[in-house]
């Protein structure tokens, strides 16, 4: 899922630097990872010989290669089989996939950012895992709300790898100053917010509003947390949840925070991440929802001025205050390309790799959350790392649908209805039924 660039993975901060599908670089070589290990006695017969191709997304560094080395080692140990490993960059990967559906030269498995699985499927490009998946003991392990973005219309097309979420930055010198603890329910957000603008001025944003391109990730944990949702899929097709009271519930609080509790500046409604974390770093932001790479990017930004012990991060709180509001699940996946010559052997792969051992190390070696619970316990204990761990245990995905793309980023649906109510030109129910009403449109065409 794309969720911004990638920081640099220090020991506190290699969690949170979860640039999962923005990754740049050049074209790397096809790089083959074979080790000469011996087949083992009881599956190497089945599979020795045969050569197995592996698309990485992003660029080869030292940890990924030693991964990939020990991966692919074990792998030959167990089937006998080769693999080859071929980096393809992200601003590339989407040209490279197309080349591969229409030419029938692409890999035998690949990894893709969860969020864009939906779309290939629509395309007929991944092959249905539901089976293998259902007979991998580990993979039972992955909690189910993980399975989202993998699961369309009942069928499993891949599987999770390593995930990441959002939670809330903010100025912890503000709050020591101010007397503030980190908020564990929704009246206590606000009334830190309140407080950070009177004390810090009215051209401070308390808790800013995302209205830009990721602005459905600050909302949803508000409407997730209240039970509401976007869309389901009923019947072969997208069913709007705008209008429900659920949804409503959590529209209205985060509209509210502009709109009545003034925690925002109405100037500012088109904003998205970057835009906020550019104020953050000039001293008009005291908390938003963002991810962890943010922190060096302030620094950056403010010149030093904004360090890293002056900030920090909570979980926003869920609506009944007991425990963190689900946030977006952001992630990558691994899938087996319909093209797949041996798809059996294939989906040895993806079990070897999404399994506990090598699934959890490719999450820490790549700076993701671990999908496997007593792995993502382990980072209770780190006072950075402990909220956005806390918040993936509960971590939702948008509609599996190719077209959310569209009504997120390119028709800007919600943005484009939070904004009319908070400017007054619509009640919020009108804004919602109009909003249901286009996305149900946007997720439905073929």
């Amino acid at each position: 899922m794309k969720f911004g660039k990638i920081a640099a993975a220090t020991a506190t901060t290699a969690v949170l630097a979860i640039g999962v599908a923005a990754c740049g670089g050049s074209e790397e070589p096809a790089q083959s990872q074979a080790p000469q290990a011996s087949a083992s006695a009881s599956s190497g017969p089945k599979f020795a010989g045969q050569k197995l191709t592996v698309w990485r997304l992003g660029t080869a560094n030292d940890v990924q290669t030693k991964y990939m080395t020990d991966l692919n080692a074990k792998f030959k140990e167990q089937t006998g089989a080769d693999v080859v490993t071929q980096y393809i960059p992200w601003p590339d990967a989407q040209k490279k996939w197309t080349a591969a559906l229409a030419g029938g030269e692409g890999p035998d498995v690949t990894e893709f950012g969860n969020d864009q699985v939906a779309a290939w499927v629509a395309q007929d490009a991944l092959t249905d895992i539901t089976e293998v998946v259902k007979s991998a003991p580990d993979f039972q392990q992955i909690p189910q709300n993980l399975w989202g973005y993998e699961t369309i219309d009942g069928k499993i097309y891949a599987a999770p790898w390593g995930g990441g979420t959002r939670a809330v930055l903010y100025r912890k010198d503000w709050f020591d100053e101010l007397g503030i603890q980190p908020p564990k329910t929704w009246d206590e957000l606000v009334a830190a917010g309140k407080k950070i603008v009177e004390k810090k001025g009215k051209d401070v944003d308390g808790f800013a509003f995302n209205g830009g391109s990721d602005a459905n990730m600050s909302l949803s944990p508000f409407v997730w947390s209240a039970g509401g949702d976007f869309a389901v899929s009923e019947g072969g097709k997208w069913v709007g949840k705008l209008t429900e009271p659920a949804f409503k519930e959590g529209f209205q609080f985060y509209t509210d925070l502009v709109a009545k509790n003034a925690l925002s500046g109405k100037g500012r409604l088109s904003d998205d991440s970057a835009d906020i974390a550019q104020r953050f770093a000039a001293g008009k932001v005291g908390m938003y929802v963002t991810g962890g790479w943010d922190i060096t990017t302030i620094k950056e930004q403010s010149k030093g001025k904004v360090s890293e012990d002056k900030m920090a991060f909570f979980s926003l709180p869920n609506k009944e205050g007991t425990g963190p509001a689900p946030a977006f699940q952001g992630g990558n996946d691994i899938a087996v390309w319909k093209d797949a010559k041996n798809p059996e052997l294939a989906a040895e792969y993806v079990k070897l790799a999404a399994g506990k051992e090598f699934g959890t190390r490719y999450a820490k070696d790549g700076g993701l959350l671990p999908l496997y619970p007593e792995a993502l316990a382990e980072y209770a204990s780190d006072p950075i790392q402990a909220p956005f761990a806390e918040t993936f245990k509960v971590a939702k995905g948008f509609p599996a649908d190719p077209n959310w793309a569209e009504a997120n980023d390119t028709k800007a649906v919600l943005q484009n209805a939070a904004r009319s109510v908070i400017e007054g030109k619509k009640d919020v129910d009108k804004a919602l039924a109009d909003a249901n009403s286009e996305l149900e449109t946007i997720l439905n065409q073929s």
